[in-house]
């Protein structure tokens, strides 16, 4: 318990000062961020409109750091973003709850299925090491990983939505239709469009999770309580499972919480190259139209979720290694 409640004022702190670097960082840049906004205005800004916006954006020159800074904090941690620049009048907040829901069931998916599936497939890589399918499955992984997440995106919506078309080539639903969330025919459309960003998501980060849990297992494999399950005659299933597997996939935890943390950002290149709907898309259209509330409201977002999954596995690895139950050693 003691060992929890250090880790959760460790991830609190770290909270206030990722919240305060995002308060920072705008306000550092050359003159503001209002003033840049406005350098390429094609006509004359008067200087009510720009004291206006800083107003909005809370670089009011009428008002010290230490007040903004207050503001902030009350804004940001009541999730009021303020209003979106690049989508005026709309509330940054809606803009971000949006595509929100996108990415986590995009990002997450994949990172669950990559997870899953990686494990699974490293476990017997390792069992089988040096084998033809580890000799197969080991290399192709790590060929697939360094293969660019753009060029796979580009290849797989070739062969499947263009040359072929197979598949939908983008978006989310199929154009025209009326989001409806008790339709089974719009469940069935939102599947269909996120099998080929789905499928990309997936085999990009799948071979990370393989060779980690490959790594994991050979190193435990020698392990005198794993020549002692051999020697006691149990199971093969029973040895690699029971005794290699559990403890080889503490280390994967940290892995699968970052990969879940930074789900929330959203898969940037794949949502770009599908026209997909997620955070990924709306963070670059954000840095592009220097839309700052987007920017806070997204960043701190994807601190909060950050935070949160690293503290799940801190939580977990109390349960899965018994030593930290015994005094955090």
């Amino acid at each position: 318990m003691g060992f929890l409640l250090k880790r959760l004022y460790f991830y609190l702190m770290a909270l206030v000062v990722a919240a305060t670097l995002n308060f920072a960082i705008p306000r550092a840049m050359p003159g503001d961020p209002v003033q840049m906004m406005f350098a390429n205005a094609s006509a004359n800004v008067d200087k009510e409109r720009i004291e206006a916006t800083k107003e909005l954006l809370g670089f009011s020159d009428n008002q010290s750091l230490i007040e903004q800074y207050v503001i902030y904090i009350k804004n940001i941690f009541t999730f009021d973003f303020g209003i979106s620049l690049g989508n005026f009048p709309q509330q940054a907040n809606s803009i971000i709850g949006n595509a929100m829901g996108w990415s986590l069931f995009l990002a997450g998916t994949a990172v669950v299925l990559a997870f899953c599936l990686g494990s699974f497939l490293g476990i017997f890589a390792a069992w089988k090491r040096g084998s033809t399918y580890d000799s197969f499955i080991s290399p192709g992984m790590l060929v697939a990983q360094a293969v660019p997440p753009v060029v796979i995106s580009m290849l797989v919506l070739y062969t499947f939505a263009i040359a072929n078309r197979w598949m939908p080539s983008g978006y989310a639903y199929k154009l025209g239709m009326v989001p409806d969330w008790t339709s089974l025919e719009f469940y069935l459309s939102v599947a269909k469009h996120a099998m080929l960003p789905l499928f990309c998501a997936t085999v990009i980060q799948m071979g990370g999770f393989l060779i980690n849990m490959r790594n994991n297992m050979i190193n435990l494999l020698n392990e005198d309580y794993i020549t002692m399950a051999k020697g006691k005659g149990l199971s093969e299933n029973r040895v690699v499972f029971n005794y290699a597997a559990r403890n080889a996939l503490l280390p994967s935890v940290t892995a699968l919480s970052m990969a879940l943390g930074m789900a929330i950002g959203g898969q940037l290149i794949i949502e770009i190259v599908f026209n997909y709907p997620g955070l990924g898309k709306v963070l670059l259209d954000a840095i592009n139209a220097r839309d700052y509330p987007i920017l806070q409201g997204q960043l701190f977002i994807m601190t909060i979720f950050m935070l949160f999954f690293n503290l799940l596995a801190d939580t977990l690895y109390v349960f899965l290694d018994p030593r930290l139950r015994k005094g955090g050693k």
